[in-house]
């Protein structure tokens, strides 16, 4: 029987890593993406190719990263490198395709937190009262665009207050890392979830109770608001885009093809259910995102600015709908600042416990592959990644930001997914697969899946991909569509991503002579 080693950390409990799971996966996708998402792609309609999605595409590979990271914990390994190594010893290549699953993560780790932090400084100008004083669209517009530095406003000479806001968000992040699994994310996740979904009730209830402002606008109503976003345009299913839309929000929100579920199943024990915990941790996030967060922004956006704004709205993208419109809605109700303090604080928590997540595949790395203590491992990269974040924070304007976004956080969880489950169902062996999924599980999972593993999720992802390559591949690539003074900082962006991942091989390459030279030493 495998055992782990002694140094190795270990959840606390059950409860422990199903919370830290489903704080991973409830992020800001899930209040401010996934309503753009649905109300943008046919609105009911766009359910259906979601659930799609979530049942043959994340479930099952949810089930796969659970029953991986276990698998690879009880050798030692906490990232997918060498998980990926354990599925298959004497391959010797196969160790290089998980530099995605760390390369991944820090990428959107070195943006995230940046954007993360607007949220917590939006908190602090709620609490103040600033932001429910600022009654018009264009105000709020620019007090953000101030707040980003993009700008030099009435509001903001500069971005030293937004900087300062996120070192403290940073410290944040790099304190709950520094005290473990155990110690710092466990006890986070445990906080901070019961917290966020208090606030999103308390939220989404007073929504649902909102009557029409407008006497004059009787159909301006709640009931039309979320018939907005719920009742379904089934032209939109025959668009391949809707599909593609709704898959890869499955990927944003579950946090599969990251990595970071491998990183934190990695310490469980050998004997611990993955079956029904991954599916318990599913849940939680699905409550998250559709419930809470399909009665929130939309619905409210609806009843204070009709059917016509409601779309435009919508088109804004998720930024502009959190920072803006929120604002903007909550303004307009009674006890405006306790409600403002409430959605951005929601949003800072459920940042929080996704950015600590996406921190811990590096960490666990250099802890793992270098022997490298904990203390030594978070100050290495509290270190680079403070340095990386820089580009983020003061290029923002130029494209760096999409940049980072795209190749970490939208192409490289699907290409990593796709490596996932051709790797579990077929090179590890569906059999031992499925045998794997079940050692001390408590449910049984549905025999179906043992198909859908091995067949529908693999091919689901390679077509996502293969439509990629025949859409956007090449254009992409190109730099197409990105404006000229952009163009540059793109460039260089998209360069020193080439440079971090050719590190990161590297890095694998010399831990794994490293280990080599020990066992025969």
């Amino acid at each position: 029987m495998r055992q782990l080693k002694a140094k190795r950390e270990s959840w606390g409990s059950r409860l422990g890593i199903i919370m830290a799971v489903a704080g991973s996966a409830v992020g800001l996708g899930n209040f401010l993406r996934f309503p753009v998402q649905a109300a943008g792609n046919g609105g009911g309609a766009f359910m259906i190719p979601y659930f799609v999605a979530l049942l043959v595409l994340g479930i099952p590979l949810v089930w796969i990263e659970w029953a991986l990271g276990r698998y690879g914990g009880g050798f030692e390994h906490g990232t997918a490198p060498g998980i990926f190594h354990s599925l298959l010893q004497k391959n010797r290549f196969v160790k290089y395709f998980g530099v995605i699953g760390i390369f991944g993560p820090f990428v959107i780790y070195i943006y995230y937190t940046f954007i993360e932090s607007w949220t917590l400084g939006y908190s602090f100008y709620s609490f103040k009262g600033v932001l429910t004083q600022l009654h018009d669209q264009a105000l709020i517009q620019s007090f953000l665009r101030g707040y980003q530095g993009l700008e030099q406003n009435a509001f903001f000479s500069s971005i030293v207050p937004a900087y300062i806001f996120f070192l403290i968000a940073f410290f944040l992040n790099i304190v709950v890392i520094y005290y473990g699994i155990r110690g710092g994310i466990e006890v986070l996740c445990k906080i901070a979830l019961p917290v966020l979904f208090l606030f999103g009730i308390i939220l989404a209830v007073r929504v649902l109770t909102l009557g029409a402002p407008d006497p004059a606008k009787p159909d301006w109503n709640l009931a039309n608001g979320l018939g907005f976003l719920w009742n379904p345009d089934f032209g939109a299913l025959k668009s391949a885009k809707v599909w593609l839309a709704a898959a890869g929000q499955i990927f944003f929100t579950l946090s599969v093809g990251i990595g970071v579920i491998l990183t934190y199943a990695s310490y469980l024990s050998r004997g611990d259910d993955v079956a029904l915990s991954g599916l318990t941790a599913v849940s939680m996030n699905e409550f998250a995102e559709v419930i809470l967060g399909g009665c929130i922004v939309i619905p409210a956006a609806f009843v204070f600015f009709g059917p016509v704004d409601v779309q435009a709205i919508a088109k804004q993208g998720a930024f502009d709908l959190g920072f803006v419109t929120m604002p903007l809605i909550l303004g307009k109700i009674p006890m405006a600042s306790v409600l403002s303090f409430l959605w951005f604080t929601l949003l800072f928590l459920a940042g929080v416990t996704s950015s600590v997540s996406l921190a811990q595949p590096a960490v666990a790395f250099l802890e793992d592959e270098f022997d490298i203590s904990r203390k030594k491992a978070v100050g290495i990269f509290a270190i680079v990644s403070f340095v990386l974040c820089q580009p983020a924070i003061f290029f923002l304007s130029r494209g760096v930001v999409n940049e980072l976004d795209f190749w970490g956080g939208t192409f490289c969880l699907v290409l990593f997914g796709t490596v996932e489950a051709i790797l579990f169902a077929w090179v590890f062996g569906m059999d031992k697969a499925w045998e794997e999924i079940h050692h001390g599980a408590d449910i049984a999972v549905p025999r179906v899946y043992k198909f859908v593993i091995r067949y529908i999720t693999p091919v689901f992802l390679l077509v996502i991909l293969g439509f990629w390559f025949y859409q956007e591949g090449l254009p992409t690539i190109m730099l197409k569509g990105v404006a000229e003074a952009d163009k540059p900082f793109v460039f260089w962006t998209r360069l020193g991503l080439i440079g971090l991942f050719a590190v990161l091989t590297v890095l694998v390459k010399v831990a794994w002579r490293r280990r080599n030279k020990e066992a025969r030493g």
